[in-house]
């Protein structure tokens, strides 16, 4: 890359930072004027506190998804500890589920951590930056279709190092029995568990498949 070229993209950087601080500023200015305004009510009793926290996380549980769902937001999750260290999870035998299952797991979305994406082997779908990438048919792009298993397992998040199908109504319906979810192969199965507000499994950090 010649000399021109680089001056060229430290000024659209220069550019897009100025334009980044600009946008940071108002947001800034637009969020004091209406928490002094939320302030004010309060103490005024024209709001009650509590009542307005409860609706804040209901609001801002339901803006997250559909910010998700249209591409304008990152979802980047943070652990307190490596993968590499990681020594959660759960006890499924999944040798003995798979001709059931057909590896449903690997359907479900997930976040990468900051670690996952500066490693550079796990793939992340580009108009949901940074949920892990899903082929045509649905499944992780890093599941192996013939063995039914992980192509980079080694590298795997945390996600899949801790998740519990054994807990997950998605997938079971009766996980003992290994009566499975019948609408697993219908092309909306998860928005209706999504939309409820479904529990989602978790690992020792707190943090599941989406």
């Amino acid at each position: 890359m010649n000399e021109p070229e680089v001056e060229d993209i430290l000024r659209g950087l220069v550019y897009s930072h100025n334009r980044a601080n600009a946008n940071t500023t108002e947001l800034h200015r637009t969020a004091v004027t209406l928490q002094a305004l939320v302030e004010l009510l309060i103490e005024r009793g024209v709001l009650d506190r509590a009542a307005l926290e409860e609706r804040r996380g209901a609001v801002s549980e339901g803006l997250r998804r559909r910010f998700l769902e249209r591409g304008m937001a990152v979802a980047v999750q943070e652990f307190s500890q490596s993968k590499y260290q990681f020594q959660g999870g759960a006890k499924v035998d999944c040798a003995s589920r798979l001709h059931v299952c057909k590896a449903s797991c690997c359907k479900l979305p997930l976040a990468l951590s900051k670690e996952d994406i500066e490693e550079g082997v796990l793939r992340w779908d580009l108009g949901r930056p940074y949920i892990i990438a899903h082929g045509p048919d649905g499944f992780c792009v890093h599941l192996d279709r013939a063995q039914r298993c992980c192509s980079i397992y080694a590298q795997r998040p945390i996600p899949c190092r801790g998740y519990d199908c054994s807990r997950d109504a998605r997938i079971w319906l009766d996980f003992e029995n290994k009566v499975l979810n019948p609408r697993i192969e219908e092309p909306d199965w998860l928005a209706p568990l999504e939309t409820a507000g479904d529990a989602t499994p978790e690992t020792e950090e707190g943090n599941g498949r989406a």
